[in-house]
């Protein structure tokens, strides 16, 4: 018997944001980072919210979700009592609201208390997941772990809210899209449903990542890119990811890589390994046949060889680094921590549905190919 759970509600298109003007006479607790109450953006939600709500805001987010964080958000949890919690950010702002209310709910001190995600960047997904991605620094490693309790209430897309986003982040965060969308199609827990989501998701990609790059305020090329993180991201909190993440996540807290942009350096490496499964391999090329990069009679071995310099061309457009000696990771750092990182990514809780069988031999080799 297979299982396909949808708990999030998505609001998405023009005037999304006021899906927040419902609401009325709660205590209501918005937790973002201290740049979106800076350069005023956190005003945008301010300004929807009925005054008849009591609001406070928590900015202690930062990159990479530290447990130490966490923490701090659970004694405020236990003090303000909240409502309605708002996670307003990128990845790593949801991923902290998750977080803070897992162990809220796990310390009998969060109840159910509704969770509505609001993101600011295309690429995470975390609004419409069950996953979430915390960092112990002491160790550098990170721990992704997946329940149903922490899936959001609530989604609201609203493109105009990732209108400013840079550049580099717009391609780091794009990449994290296509990376969801290519693992959770190949996963060991993928499906029919998985598979539309994923196909959807590429498709969308292919039309809008490079236009939002380019032109960074194209608003409907902005809107497509919420959607395809939102659909992948749906695609892989079903099916699973694999190796690719499981690696960038180690990557990510050892040598500080910002995680799109791992999983960009990582996923053709990725994409050759699990493809000498022939299983594997098909379902590649189908992903290539189903979103039109080649025409569906085209020998397999062409369709994913297409796929594979898709994926590189893009980088290469949007002027990503493509080796980890690219982001400033020295030898010496990388010799000393290469079978720190090779191991934890062989214990991370991705590698399970990863397609094909992988050992710590085999990470430390991708490793040293992305160097």
């Amino acid at each position: 018997m297979e299982r396909v759970y949808l708990k999030t509600k998505i609001f998405y298109g023009e005037n999304s944001l006021e899906r927040l003007a419902s609401i009325c006479g709660k205590r209501i607790w918005i937790i973002c980072d201290k740049f979106l109450i800076d350069n005023g953006s956190i005003r945008k939600v301010l300004e929807v919210i009925d005054n008849s709500n009591e609001v406070k805001l928590f900015n202690g987010v930062l990159p990479d979700t530290p447990l130490t964080v966490i923490g701090k958000g659970v004694a405020i949890l236990t003090q303000f009592k909240p409502e309605v919690v708002i996670a307003f950010g990128g990845g790593s702002a949801i991923d902290t609201a998750k977080g803070i209310l897992y162990f809220g709910r796990e310390m009998k001190i969060a109840g159910n208390v509704p969770l509505i995600a609001i993101p600011t960047t295309s690429g995470t997904g975390s609004e419409v997941t069950a996953a979430t991605v915390v960092v112990d620094h002491e160790t550098k490693q990170k721990h992704i772990f997946f329940d149903d309790s922490i899936y959001p209430d609530e989604a609201i897309l609203d493109a105009k809210l990732t209108l400013t986003l840079p550049p580099d982040i717009t391609a780091n965060t794009g990449m994290d899209v296509m990376t969801h969308a290519l693992e959770a199609y190949v996963a060991n827990g993928s499906s029919v449903y998985t598979d539309a989501m994923a196909e959807k998701a590429v498709e969308l990609i292919m039309k809008s990542l490079l236009k939002c790059y380019r032109c960074g305020d194209d608003l409907e090329a902005r809107g497509e890119m919420l959607l395809a993180s939102s659909l992948a991201g749906i695609a892989f909190s079903i099916a699973g990811l694999g190796i690719s993440h499981s690696i960038a996540h180690q990557v990510g807290g050892t040598f500080h890589i910002a995680h799109g942009l791992a999983n960009a350096i990582l996923l053709n490496e990725v994409i050759l390994f699990n493809g000498q499964d022939e299983r594997v391999f098909a379902k590649y090329a189908k992903m290539a046949y189903q979103t039109g990069m080649v025409e569906r009679n085209a020998d397999p071995k062409l369709a994913v060889a297409v796929l594979l310099t898709f994926i590189r061309s893009l980088k290469k457009l949007m002027n990503m680094p493509v080796s980890l000696s690219e982001c400033g990771v020295t030898q010496v750092d990388f010799d000393k921590y290469v079978q720190y990182v090779s191991q934890n990514a062989l214990n991370d809780g991705c590698t399970p549905m990863n397609p094909r069988r992988i050992t710590a031999q085999d990470v430390e080799t991708l490793l040293k190919k992305i160097y």
